[in-house]
Protein backbone atom coordinates (compact mmCIF):
# COMPACT_ATOMS: atom_id res chain seq x y z
CA UNK A 1 0.00 0.00 0.00
CA UNK A 2 1.46 3.37 -0.98
CA UNK A 3 0.87 6.54 1.00
CA UNK A 4 -1.79 7.93 -1.33
CA UNK A 5 -3.82 4.73 -1.06
CA UNK A 6 -3.41 4.88 2.71
CA UNK A 7 -4.63 8.48 2.79
CA UNK A 8 -7.63 7.69 0.58
CA UNK A 9 -8.79 4.85 2.84
CA UNK A 10 -8.00 6.50 6.18
CA UNK A 11 -10.93 8.26 7.88
CA UNK A 12 -8.96 10.32 10.36
CA UNK A 13 -6.19 12.89 9.87
CA UNK A 14 -2.70 12.18 8.54
CA UNK A 15 -0.07 14.76 9.46
CA UNK A 16 3.44 14.83 7.97
CA UNK A 17 6.42 17.16 8.53
CA UNK A 18 5.31 19.46 5.69
CA UNK A 19 1.90 20.16 7.27
CA UNK A 20 1.39 23.39 9.26
CA UNK A 21 0.11 21.55 12.34
CA UNK A 22 3.00 19.07 12.48
CA UNK A 23 4.69 20.64 15.52
CA UNK A 24 1.43 20.48 17.45
CA UNK A 25 0.91 16.87 16.35
CA UNK A 26 4.23 15.74 17.82
CA UNK A 27 3.94 17.84 21.00
CA UNK A 28 4.16 15.86 24.24
CA UNK A 29 3.70 16.41 27.98
CA UNK A 30 7.47 16.16 28.40
CA UNK A 31 9.15 18.42 25.86
CA UNK A 32 12.19 16.14 25.76
CA UNK A 33 9.92 13.25 24.66
CA UNK A 34 9.10 14.93 21.35
CA UNK A 35 10.27 12.97 18.30
CA UNK A 36 10.00 14.00 14.65
CA UNK A 37 7.77 11.30 13.23
CA UNK A 38 7.36 10.68 9.50
CA UNK A 39 3.57 10.32 9.89
CA UNK A 40 1.13 11.05 12.71
CA UNK A 41 -2.10 9.14 12.16
CA UNK A 42 -5.00 10.57 14.16
CA UNK A 43 -7.32 7.57 14.07
CA UNK A 44 -11.12 7.71 14.21
CA UNK A 45 -11.82 4.06 14.99
CA UNK A 46 -10.27 0.61 15.35
CA UNK A 47 -10.35 0.12 11.58
CA UNK A 48 -8.20 3.23 11.16
CA UNK A 49 -5.74 1.82 13.69
CA UNK A 50 -5.59 -1.46 11.78
CA UNK A 51 -4.99 0.38 8.51
CA UNK A 52 -2.23 2.54 10.02
CA UNK A 53 -0.43 -0.54 11.35
CA UNK A 54 -0.73 -2.24 7.97
CA UNK A 55 0.67 0.78 6.14
CA UNK A 56 3.53 1.29 8.62
CA UNK A 57 4.60 -2.34 8.39
CA UNK A 58 4.51 -2.27 4.61
CA UNK A 59 6.57 0.92 4.57
CA UNK A 60 8.95 -0.50 7.23
CA UNK A 61 8.18 2.39 9.56
CA UNK A 62 8.63 2.06 13.29
CA UNK A 63 5.33 2.32 15.21
CA UNK A 64 4.56 4.25 18.39
CA UNK A 65 1.16 4.61 20.04
CA UNK A 66 -0.04 7.79 21.68
CA UNK A 67 -2.89 7.87 24.17
CA UNK A 68 -2.16 10.72 26.57
CA UNK A 69 1.43 11.40 25.47
CA UNK A 70 2.63 11.40 29.09
CA UNK A 71 5.77 9.25 28.82
CA UNK A 72 8.97 11.22 29.56
CA UNK A 73 10.93 8.44 27.84
CA UNK A 74 9.22 9.14 24.52
CA UNK A 75 7.42 5.81 24.28
CA UNK A 76 4.48 7.57 22.59
CA UNK A 77 6.81 9.05 19.98
CA UNK A 78 9.20 7.73 17.37
CA UNK A 79 11.77 9.37 15.13
CA UNK A 80 10.97 8.97 11.42
CA UNK A 81 8.25 6.43 12.20
CA UNK A 82 4.47 6.36 12.34
CA UNK A 83 2.54 7.42 15.44
CA UNK A 84 -0.90 5.92 15.95
CA UNK A 85 -2.49 8.82 17.83
CA UNK A 86 -5.78 8.07 19.59
CA UNK A 87 -6.03 11.38 21.43
CA UNK A 88 -7.87 13.56 18.89
CA UNK A 89 -10.90 11.43 18.08
CA UNK A 90 -10.82 8.28 20.23
CA UNK A 91 -11.20 9.84 23.67
CA UNK A 92 -14.81 9.18 24.65
CA UNK A 93 -16.06 7.83 27.99
CA UNK A 94 -19.42 6.11 28.40
CA UNK A 95 -20.77 4.94 31.76
CA UNK A 96 -23.32 2.18 32.29
CA UNK A 97 -24.57 3.04 35.79
CA UNK A 98 -26.65 -0.11 36.20
CA UNK A 99 -23.77 -2.46 35.42
CA UNK A 100 -21.26 -0.10 37.05
CA UNK A 101 -19.00 -0.16 34.02
CA UNK A 102 -17.08 2.48 32.09
CA UNK A 103 -16.33 2.09 28.39
CA UNK A 104 -13.25 4.21 27.80
CA UNK A 105 -11.49 4.78 24.48
CA UNK A 106 -7.73 4.49 24.40
CA UNK A 107 -7.10 8.20 23.78
CA UNK A 108 -9.03 9.44 26.82
CA UNK A 109 -7.49 11.12 29.84
CA UNK A 110 -8.36 10.16 33.40
CA UNK A 111 -10.01 13.51 34.05
CA UNK A 112 -12.79 12.52 31.63
CA UNK A 113 -13.31 9.21 33.44
CA UNK A 114 -13.46 10.90 36.86
CA UNK A 115 -15.94 13.52 35.71
CA UNK A 116 -18.26 11.15 33.88
CA UNK A 117 -18.35 8.41 36.51
CA UNK A 118 -19.03 10.66 39.49
CA UNK A 119 -22.21 11.94 37.78
CA UNK A 120 -23.66 8.53 38.72
CA UNK A 121 -22.08 8.32 42.17
CA UNK A 122 -19.35 6.04 40.83
CA UNK A 123 -15.57 6.10 40.45
CA UNK A 124 -12.80 4.13 38.79
CA UNK A 125 -9.31 3.42 40.03
CA UNK A 126 -7.58 6.24 38.16
CA UNK A 127 -4.18 7.89 37.84
CA UNK A 128 -3.11 10.44 40.45
CA UNK A 129 -2.35 13.03 37.74
CA UNK A 130 -5.62 13.42 35.89
CA UNK A 131 -4.21 14.61 32.56
CA UNK A 132 -2.38 11.28 32.24
CA UNK A 133 -3.67 9.11 29.41
CA UNK A 134 -5.82 6.13 30.29
CA UNK A 135 -4.04 3.74 27.94
CA UNK A 136 -0.42 3.79 29.04
CA UNK A 137 -1.17 3.80 32.75
CA UNK A 138 -3.71 0.98 32.43
CA UNK A 139 -1.59 -1.54 30.53
CA UNK A 140 1.40 -0.96 32.85
CA UNK A 141 -0.44 -1.67 36.11
CA UNK A 142 -2.12 1.52 37.22
CA UNK A 143 -1.84 2.86 40.76
CA UNK A 144 -4.34 5.38 42.08
CA UNK A 145 -5.71 6.81 45.32
CA UNK A 146 -8.45 4.17 45.15
CA UNK A 147 -5.99 1.27 44.89
CA UNK A 148 -6.08 0.63 48.65
CA UNK A 149 -9.78 -0.15 48.36
CA UNK A 150 -10.05 -1.63 44.88
CA UNK A 151 -6.59 -2.67 43.64
CA UNK A 152 -4.79 -1.58 40.51
CA UNK A 153 -6.40 -0.39 37.28
CA UNK A 154 -5.60 -3.79 35.74
CA UNK A 155 -7.53 -5.49 38.56
CA UNK A 156 -10.58 -3.50 37.54
CA UNK A 157 -10.29 -4.08 33.78
CA UNK A 158 -12.71 -6.64 32.43
CA UNK A 159 -12.23 -6.26 28.68
CA UNK A 160 -10.06 -4.75 25.94
CA UNK A 161 -10.63 -4.08 22.28
CA UNK A 162 -7.20 -4.64 20.77
CA UNK A 163 -5.70 -4.14 17.33
CA UNK A 164 -2.82 -6.56 16.94
CA UNK A 165 0.31 -6.44 14.81
CA UNK A 166 -1.41 -8.26 11.93
CA UNK A 167 -4.22 -5.65 11.99
CA UNK A 168 -6.82 -7.96 13.51
CA UNK A 169 -9.39 -6.29 15.78
CA UNK A 170 -9.92 -8.55 18.77
CA UNK A 171 -12.02 -8.58 21.92
CA UNK A 172 -9.86 -9.76 24.83
CA UNK A 173 -11.38 -10.86 28.14
CA UNK A 174 -11.40 -13.97 30.33
CA UNK A 175 -13.32 -15.96 27.70
CA UNK A 176 -12.03 -14.49 24.43
CA UNK A 177 -8.27 -14.48 23.82
CA UNK A 178 -7.61 -14.98 27.56
CA UNK A 179 -3.82 -15.11 27.17
CA UNK A 180 -3.84 -11.74 25.42
CA UNK A 181 -6.13 -10.36 28.13
CA UNK A 182 -3.71 -11.67 30.77
CA UNK A 183 -0.68 -10.18 29.03
CA UNK A 184 -2.06 -6.70 28.49
CA UNK A 185 -2.96 -6.33 32.17
CA UNK A 186 0.51 -5.38 33.35
CA UNK A 187 2.57 -6.48 30.35
CA UNK A 188 2.34 -3.02 28.84
CA UNK A 189 2.06 -2.01 25.22
CA UNK A 190 3.82 -5.12 23.93
CA UNK A 191 0.86 -6.83 22.29
CA UNK A 192 -1.21 -4.32 20.36
CA UNK A 193 -3.14 -1.06 20.44
CA UNK A 194 -5.99 -0.99 22.96
CA UNK A 195 -8.74 1.11 21.41
CA UNK A 196 -11.26 0.56 24.23
CA UNK A 197 -11.07 -0.44 27.88
CA UNK A 198 -14.00 -1.65 29.97
CA UNK A 199 -13.48 -0.82 33.65
CA UNK A 200 -15.37 -1.79 36.78
CA UNK A 201 -16.70 1.22 38.71
CA UNK A 202 -17.35 1.51 42.43
CA UNK A 203 -19.81 3.51 44.55
CA UNK A 204 -18.24 6.80 45.54
CA UNK A 205 -19.31 9.64 47.85
CA UNK A 206 -19.35 13.07 46.12
CA UNK A 207 -16.58 14.63 48.24
CA UNK A 208 -13.31 13.48 49.80
CA UNK A 209 -10.70 14.97 52.10
CA UNK A 210 -7.44 15.74 50.31
CA UNK A 211 -4.67 18.26 49.82
CA UNK A 212 -1.11 19.07 50.73
CA UNK A 213 0.67 19.95 53.95
CA UNK A 214 4.09 21.58 53.74
CA UNK A 215 6.75 21.25 56.43
CA UNK A 216 10.21 22.65 56.99
CA UNK A 217 13.10 20.20 56.76
CA UNK A 218 13.63 20.03 60.54
CA UNK A 219 10.34 18.13 60.89
CA UNK A 220 11.69 15.15 58.95
CA UNK A 221 12.06 12.80 61.93
CA UNK A 222 8.62 13.65 63.36
CA UNK A 223 6.92 13.04 60.01
CA UNK A 224 8.77 9.74 59.54
CA UNK A 225 7.78 8.63 63.05
CA UNK A 226 4.12 9.29 62.26
CA UNK A 227 4.37 7.42 58.95
CA UNK A 228 6.11 4.45 60.62
CA UNK A 229 3.20 4.16 63.04
CA UNK A 230 0.45 4.90 60.49
CA UNK A 231 1.62 2.87 57.49
CA UNK A 232 1.05 -0.65 58.92
CA UNK A 233 -2.49 0.24 60.02
CA UNK A 234 -3.59 2.50 57.17
CA UNK A 235 -7.12 1.68 56.04
CA UNK A 236 -8.49 1.28 52.52
CA UNK A 237 -9.87 4.82 52.76
CA UNK A 238 -6.41 6.34 53.17
CA UNK A 239 -3.32 7.14 51.16
CA UNK A 240 -0.38 9.49 51.44
CA UNK A 241 2.53 10.66 49.31
CA UNK A 242 5.58 12.33 50.77
CA UNK A 243 7.78 14.55 48.62
CA UNK A 244 11.31 15.63 49.46
CA UNK A 245 11.97 18.75 47.43
CA UNK A 246 12.85 22.42 47.38
CA UNK A 247 10.18 25.07 47.46
CA UNK A 248 9.88 27.95 44.97
CA UNK A 249 12.24 29.94 47.22
CA UNK A 250 14.88 27.22 46.95
CA UNK A 251 14.57 26.14 50.57
CA UNK A 252 14.32 22.41 51.35
CA UNK A 253 10.89 21.21 52.41
CA UNK A 254 8.75 18.13 52.84
CA UNK A 255 5.33 18.04 51.19
CA UNK A 256 2.66 15.55 52.26
CA UNK A 257 -0.22 14.83 49.87
CA UNK A 258 -2.96 13.17 51.90
CA UNK A 259 -6.20 11.45 50.91
CA UNK A 260 -9.10 10.21 52.98
CA UNK A 261 -12.25 8.87 51.35
CA UNK A 262 -14.63 10.57 53.75
CA UNK A 263 -15.41 13.87 55.41
CA UNK A 264 -12.94 16.53 56.48
CA UNK A 265 -13.61 15.69 60.12
CA UNK A 266 -12.81 12.02 59.52
CA UNK A 267 -9.72 12.89 57.50
CA UNK A 268 -8.30 15.22 60.12
CA UNK A 269 -8.84 12.56 62.76
CA UNK A 270 -7.11 9.93 60.61
CA UNK A 271 -4.07 12.18 60.11
CA UNK A 272 -4.15 13.92 63.48
CA UNK A 273 -0.53 13.02 64.10
CA UNK A 274 0.50 14.89 60.97
CA UNK A 275 -1.54 17.96 61.77
CA UNK A 276 -0.07 18.02 65.28
CA UNK A 277 3.39 18.52 63.78
CA UNK A 278 4.12 22.22 63.23
CA UNK A 279 3.71 22.95 59.54
CA UNK A 280 4.17 25.88 57.18
CA UNK A 281 1.05 25.45 55.04
CA UNK A 282 -2.14 23.39 55.22
CA UNK A 283 -4.01 23.17 51.93
CA UNK A 284 -6.14 20.17 52.89
CA UNK A 285 -9.92 20.40 52.69
CA UNK A 286 -13.00 18.52 51.58
CA UNK A 287 -13.12 18.67 47.79
CA UNK A 288 -15.40 17.32 45.03
CA UNK A 289 -14.24 13.82 44.14
CA UNK A 290 -13.52 14.75 40.54
CA UNK A 291 -10.86 17.21 41.77
CA UNK A 292 -8.92 14.58 43.75
CA UNK A 293 -6.69 13.45 40.90
CA UNK A 294 -5.77 17.05 40.09
CA UNK A 295 -4.04 17.40 43.48
CA UNK A 296 -0.55 16.73 42.12
CA UNK A 297 -1.09 18.37 38.72
CA UNK A 298 0.93 21.51 39.59
CA UNK A 299 4.01 19.31 39.95
CA UNK A 300 3.39 17.85 36.48
CA UNK A 301 2.72 20.81 34.22
CA UNK A 302 2.67 20.33 30.46
CA UNK A 303 5.66 21.38 28.37
CA UNK A 304 8.59 21.10 30.77
CA UNK A 305 11.35 18.50 30.39
CA UNK A 306 11.16 15.46 32.67
CA UNK A 307 13.23 12.47 33.66
CA UNK A 308 11.72 9.65 35.75
CA UNK A 309 13.40 6.89 37.68
CA UNK A 310 11.42 4.43 39.77
CA UNK A 311 12.75 2.49 42.75
CA UNK A 312 11.06 0.58 45.55
CA UNK A 313 9.95 1.76 48.98
CA UNK A 314 11.98 0.63 51.96
CA UNK A 315 10.72 -1.74 54.65
CA UNK A 316 9.35 1.19 56.63
CA UNK A 317 8.87 4.90 55.81
CA UNK A 318 11.82 6.07 57.93
CA UNK A 319 14.14 3.94 55.79
CA UNK A 320 13.48 6.44 52.99
CA UNK A 321 12.51 9.59 54.87
CA UNK A 322 15.16 10.45 57.45
CA UNK A 323 17.53 13.37 58.07
CA UNK A 324 20.55 11.57 56.58
CA UNK A 325 18.91 10.72 53.26
CA UNK A 326 17.08 14.06 53.14
CA UNK A 327 20.27 16.08 53.59
CA UNK A 328 22.09 13.97 50.98
CA UNK A 329 19.32 14.50 48.45
CA UNK A 330 19.18 18.23 49.10
CA UNK A 331 22.95 18.46 48.66
CA UNK A 332 22.87 16.47 45.42
CA UNK A 333 19.98 18.49 44.01
CA UNK A 334 21.31 21.93 44.87
CA UNK A 335 21.53 23.14 41.29
CA UNK A 336 19.83 26.02 39.53
CA UNK A 337 18.98 24.37 36.23
CA UNK A 338 17.32 21.18 37.56
CA UNK A 339 14.39 20.77 39.92
CA UNK A 340 14.23 17.49 41.85
CA UNK A 341 11.47 15.83 43.86
CA UNK A 342 11.57 12.41 45.51
CA UNK A 343 8.01 11.13 45.81
CA UNK A 344 7.34 8.29 48.27
CA UNK A 345 3.96 6.68 47.53
CA UNK A 346 2.32 5.24 50.63
CA UNK A 347 -0.73 3.58 49.11
CA UNK A 348 -1.80 0.55 51.20
CA UNK A 349 -1.04 -2.63 49.25
CA UNK A 350 -3.23 -5.15 51.05
CA UNK A 351 -5.86 -5.26 48.31
CA UNK A 352 -3.26 -5.08 45.52
CA UNK A 353 -1.20 -7.95 46.89
CA UNK A 354 -4.24 -10.11 47.66
CA UNK A 355 -4.58 -10.80 43.93
CA UNK A 356 -2.95 -14.14 43.02
CA UNK A 357 0.47 -13.69 41.43
CA UNK A 358 -0.62 -15.74 38.42
CA UNK A 359 -3.64 -13.54 37.66
CA UNK A 360 -1.61 -10.89 35.81
CA UNK A 361 2.07 -10.32 34.92
CA UNK A 362 2.25 -7.58 37.55
CA UNK A 363 4.22 -8.32 40.74
CA UNK A 364 2.17 -8.86 43.89
CA UNK A 365 4.88 -8.70 46.54
CA UNK A 366 5.72 -4.98 46.56
CA UNK A 367 5.32 -2.47 49.39
CA UNK A 368 5.08 0.54 47.13
CA UNK A 369 6.92 2.89 44.81
CA UNK A 370 9.33 5.77 44.93
CA UNK A 371 9.55 8.16 42.00
CA UNK A 372 12.66 10.26 41.43
CA UNK A 373 11.44 13.14 39.30
CA UNK A 374 13.88 15.56 37.68
CA UNK A 375 12.49 18.57 35.83
CA UNK A 376 14.07 21.34 33.80
CA UNK A 377 12.96 24.13 31.48
CA UNK A 378 15.70 24.88 28.98
CA UNK A 379 16.55 21.75 27.04
CA UNK A 380 20.09 22.70 26.11
CA UNK A 381 22.53 19.99 24.96
CA UNK A 382 23.51 17.62 27.73
CA UNK A 383 20.62 18.40 30.06
CA UNK A 384 18.92 15.04 29.64
CA UNK A 385 22.14 13.23 30.50
CA UNK A 386 22.69 15.53 33.48
CA UNK A 387 19.19 14.76 34.75
CA UNK A 388 19.75 11.04 34.20
CA UNK A 389 23.04 11.07 36.09
CA UNK A 390 21.48 12.94 38.99
CA UNK A 391 18.53 10.54 39.20
CA UNK A 392 20.85 7.51 39.16
CA UNK A 393 23.05 9.03 41.85
CA UNK A 394 20.04 9.65 44.09
CA UNK A 395 18.76 6.12 43.44
CA UNK A 396 21.97 4.69 44.89
CA UNK A 397 21.07 5.90 48.39
CA UNK A 398 17.52 4.51 48.20
CA UNK A 399 16.31 0.87 48.28
CA UNK A 400 17.24 -0.99 45.12
CA UNK A 401 15.12 -3.11 42.82
CA UNK A 402 13.38 -2.84 39.46
CA UNK A 403 10.83 -0.09 40.06
CA UNK A 404 7.29 0.38 38.78
CA UNK A 405 7.29 -0.17 35.01
CA UNK A 406 5.37 3.02 34.26
CA UNK A 407 8.18 4.99 35.94
CA UNK A 408 10.93 3.52 33.75
CA UNK A 409 12.69 6.25 31.78
CA UNK A 410 15.77 4.71 30.24
CA UNK A 411 15.44 5.46 26.55
CA UNK A 412 18.95 4.51 25.49
CA UNK A 413 18.84 0.87 26.53
CA UNK A 414 18.44 -0.31 22.95
CA UNK A 415 18.85 1.50 19.62
CA UNK A 416 15.11 2.12 19.64
CA UNK A 417 13.47 4.84 21.69
CA UNK A 418 11.91 3.77 24.95
CA UNK A 419 12.62 0.04 24.72
CA UNK A 420 14.16 -1.96 27.54
CA UNK A 421 16.69 -4.77 27.11
CA UNK A 422 15.34 -8.19 27.90
CA UNK A 423 17.30 -8.52 31.16
CA UNK A 424 15.46 -5.48 32.53
CA UNK A 425 12.18 -6.99 31.39
CA UNK A 426 13.04 -10.27 33.10
CA UNK A 427 13.81 -8.39 36.31
CA UNK A 428 10.46 -6.60 36.15
CA UNK A 429 8.25 -9.55 35.23
CA UNK A 430 10.28 -12.36 36.85
CA UNK A 431 8.38 -15.67 36.74
CA UNK A 432 5.73 -14.16 34.43
CA UNK A 433 8.27 -13.44 31.68
CA UNK A 434 8.19 -16.87 29.94
CA UNK A 435 4.41 -16.71 29.62
CA UNK A 436 4.65 -13.16 28.27
CA UNK A 437 7.11 -14.47 25.68
CA UNK A 438 4.56 -17.05 24.58
CA UNK A 439 1.85 -14.39 24.27
CA UNK A 440 4.26 -12.21 22.29
CA UNK A 441 5.02 -15.08 19.93
CA UNK A 442 1.31 -15.61 19.30
CA UNK A 443 0.25 -11.99 18.79
CA UNK A 444 3.39 -10.04 17.81
CA UNK A 445 6.18 -12.41 16.73
CA UNK A 446 7.90 -9.67 14.69
CA UNK A 447 8.09 -7.29 17.69
CA UNK A 448 6.15 -4.53 15.96
CA UNK A 449 5.29 -3.14 19.40
CA UNK A 450 8.58 -2.55 21.21
CA UNK A 451 8.46 0.85 22.89
CA UNK A 452 8.29 -0.28 26.53
CA UNK A 453 9.81 -3.15 28.55
CA UNK A 454 10.60 -5.33 25.57
CA UNK A 455 9.27 -8.88 25.57
CA UNK A 456 11.23 -11.08 23.18
CA UNK A 457 9.11 -13.86 21.64
CA UNK A 458 9.90 -17.33 22.94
Amino acid sequence: MNFETFRAQFKGDLVTPTDPDFELAIDRWAANAKRRAAVVAFTKDAEDVALAIKYARGATLRIAVRGGGHSPAGTSSCEDGLVVDLSRYMNAVRVDPEMRLAYVQGGAQWVAVDREAIKYGLAAVAGTVNHTGVGGLSVGGGYGWQSAAHGLVIDNTIQHTVVTADSRILTANKESHPNLFWGIRGGGSNFGVVTEFVFKLHPQRPTVFAGQIIYSEDKCEEIAAFLDEWWPRASEKEGCMSAMARGPDGNPCIVLFVFYNGTEKEGREAYKGLFDIAHLVDHTKEVPYEELNAMTNPQADWGANYYFKGVLLGAKPSDDLNPRIFSQIMEMSNCKDLSVAILLEFIPHGKINSVPASATPFRRDLRGNTLILVKWVNDSPGMNQKARDLANTIAQILPTGEGYGNYAPDSDALPVSGAMPSDRSKALFREAYPRLQAVKKEYDPDMVFNQWYTVVPA
